[in-house]
């Protein structure tokens, strides 16, 4: 007797397949798994830690730089199909194109957060060993560091939204940077809007979550971290509705 996967389940494993098998999505996940450790350690060992930072905050200095790289993979998941034109593939494969963008949502979605998770958490567990005893504010690593995964996974899934609505890799890739940078840029050109402008990005929700001292409410904005992590979680949201609308009506 023969058992047959759940569609979901068999649509997240092909996804996986072709996750793993491409070397550009592979080592920009490799670096965003690795970057925060070495952040961590470069701040501890050169003593670049300004004296009103935290713990936590230091030690996840790169963190930033980590989650922009999250944000390329999602897009790249989705547009990298589209440069190879394997995209009619899995369309042909799977005609509901709903479930195609699930799959993947799900897979950098959960992939993203997992191993932001265990990144940060041990940059943070090796920025506190190697940094002086006593010196600098521990900072709250409970429950910022489940915040901080999530804000990777948000990020990956607004870079999949913009790869699914842009389709090509350099064009997405830097339209998703620009959604990370430039709302705390230009966050302070629209006065009273400021708290909100400039907190529109994955990158103010994760400098709060991490209690830098360079999360400064006129460059992230004043919102507090969590509010800031859950509006940047709804507009990725809607933005993949869009995202979903559109693939569902144009052609391949």
């Amino acid at each position: 007797m023969t058992t047959t996967a759940a569609p979901g389940a068999q649509a997240l494993a092909y996804e996986w397949i072709k996750f793993r098998s491409v070397r550009s999505t592979v080592w920009t996940t490799v670096a965003t798994a690795v970057l925060p450790v070495l952040g961590a350690v470069f701040v501890a060992t050169t003593g670049s830690l300004q004296s009103d930072d935290t713990v936590l905050g230091g030690s996840l200095t790169l963190s930033v730089v980590a989650q922009m790289l999250a944000a390329v993979v999602g897009a790249l998941v989705m547009t990298g199909e589209y440069s190879s034109g394997t995209i009619r593939t899995t369309f042909a494969a799977r005609p509901r194109r709903s479930s195609v963008l699930a799959a993947k949502a799900a897979l950098v979605a959960g992939v993203m957060y997992v191993l932001a998770l265990a990144s940060c958490t041990l940059a943070y567990l090796v920025g506190d060993a190697l940094l002086p005893e006593g010196r600098y504010a521990q900072g709250d690593p409970l429950p910022a560091l489940f915040g901080i995964a999530a804000s990777f996974a948000v990020a990956a899934l607004l870079g999949l939204a913009v790869g699914t609505l842009v389709r090509h890799s350099a064009g997405a890739v830097t339209t998703v940077i620009g959604l990370l940078l430039l709302p705390s840029l230009f966050g302070p050109l629209f006065g009273d809007a400021e708290r909100w402008i400039a907190g529109l990005s994955p990158t103010a929700a994760l400098e709060k979550l991490t209690q830098t001292s360079d999360a400064a409410a006129d460059t992230v904005g004043s919102l507090g971290p969590w509010p800031s992590l859950l509006l940047v979680a709804a507009y990725t949201t809607v933005l993949a509705l869009g995202a979903l609308v559109l693939l569902r009506r144009r052609d391949v």
